[in-house]
């Protein structure tokens, strides 16, 4: 039986028309590029370094833009304020914009204090030099020479890492020279010069202010995705210090049941929010051991999207601990971000610690004696019960061990 006929008159322009399907072929959506970003290999998002390359390794790459990094304070606010320079630090070598914010100190007192990059990629405008003699020492050549060194370093120790270099490093012993600092565009909010302290409603109009000048920088420097780019796009770093203290008019620290619990929540809420739809990234400090309230700290590390907590040895039983000789403190990864993906990225260890080097703070694995590396682990399972005993009797006698 032959095939009908019904389309063999008809124009070959209508027959094309009945063929044409509704399939497009997928074209990959254009990346922004921006100086000192990289796009994630995980999820695309774009990322920026938080100053300290095996930070950036734990979290998976870097800070992604347009989420908060919240950074639980040691007692003494001597590492977390040391990494929260070290974000600012890389924005300034990156060309970044910067909002700082404080309620105890002037924000300048923080940008003063800004460790200087080590490596010789950093562009300054300074005059121009005569060349020095053959005896004279080589300053430049030291450079890149050290530059050399911290290249290859390893993200975090005995553990795998990418080999790709990305965002600097600093010595910590040295501040970054002025006229790197005068190159980048500095944006600050002091609260006592927006808020006064004899308010009754302190606590809230100091988070509605901070809020509210964020905003208004957003906006205005062209940070806000929904204004048309009228000029090249950049990066707001924002470091905010210490919230949740009583120098913020917050009583979060002072009561096991704060008269206004909810304005701190309120304000990382609002930030999320406005930062979601910028091209902006916070790094916010917290004196979460003061915070009485657990339930509320867990709201707190929820609000955020990467969350970290510094446990410093200084003035406590393992700073003299054999164990512990090697380290300074314990870093423990309290959340990850969940951003474009079913999984998030989690570290490959959780036994981490931090030290102090003599130019550069670092973040390495947790090494003990085996015996006592599976006791914690069986600990952390839940496994065992008696953790004291069961540590004591690992650790040669000694009883002290807090885990």
């Amino acid at each position: 039986m032959a095939a009908p006929m019904n389309n063999v008159c008809k124009p070959s322009s209508e027959r094309l028309q009945v063929n044409t399907t509704s399939f497009q072929k997928k074209t990959r959506s254009k990346l922004i590029s921006i100086p000192g970003t990289r796009p994630s290999v995980q999820n695309g998002q774009l990322l920026v370094s938080t100053g300290v390359t095996s930070l950036d390794y734990l979290l998976g790459g870097g800070l992604a833009v347009g989420t908060v990094l919240l950074i639980e304070e040691d007692r003494y606010d001597s590492y977390s304020r040391m990494i929260l320079k070290y974000f600012l630090a890389e924005g300034v070598v990156c060309r970044h914009e910067l909002f700082v914010a404080t309620a105890q100190e002037s924000p300048d007192d923080i940008l003063q204090e800004l460790p200087a990059p080590i490596l010789d990629d950093v562009a300054v405008a300074k005059p121009v030099e005569q060349p020095r003699l053959s005896g004279e020492p080589q300053d430049s050549l030291d450079a890149m020479k050290i530059a050399w060194r911290y290249q290859n370093l390893p993200k975090v120790q005995s553990a795998l890492a990418s080999s790709s270099r990305f965002g600097h490093y600093y010595d910590v012993s040295k501040t970054m020279e002025e006229e790197i600092r005068q190159a980048a565009t500095f944006h600050r909010f002091y609260l006592p010069d927006h808020v006064t302290p004899s308010s009754e409603a302190h606590r809230v109009e100091s988070y509605s202010a901070l809020l509210k000048s964020l905003q208004e920088v957003i906006q205005r420097e062209g940070f806000d995705l929904a204004t048309p780019m009228s000029k090249s796009r950049n990066i707001l770093r924002v470091g905010l210090h210490s919230l949740g203290s009583a120098l913020w008019g917050d009583d979060l620290c002072c009561h096991d049941k704060p008269s206004n619990s909810h304005a701190l929540t309120t304000f990382l809420y609002g930030l999320r929010a406005l930062l979601r739809s910028s091209l902006s990234v916070a790094v916010v400090t917290l004196p979460s051991h003061l915070i009485q309230d657990r339930a509320l700290m867990g709201s707190i590390t929820r609000l955020c999207d990467n969350a970290i907590a510094l446990e410093s040895f200084k003035g406590s039983e393992r700073e003299t601990n054999p164990l512990y000789k090697d380290y300074h403190g314990l870093l423990y990864v309290r959340q990850v971000p969940h951003l474009n993906c079913l999984a998030s990225q989690l570290p490959d260890h959780k036994d981490l610690a931090f030290k102090l080097k003599r130019k550069q703070f670092s973040i390495e694995r947790l090494h003990l004696p085996p015996d006592l590396s599976e006791t914690v682990s069986r600990v952390s399972r839940g496994e065992l019960a008696g953790v004291a005993s069961a540590c004591g009797s690992s650790a040669s006698g000694n009883k002290n061990l807090d885990f």
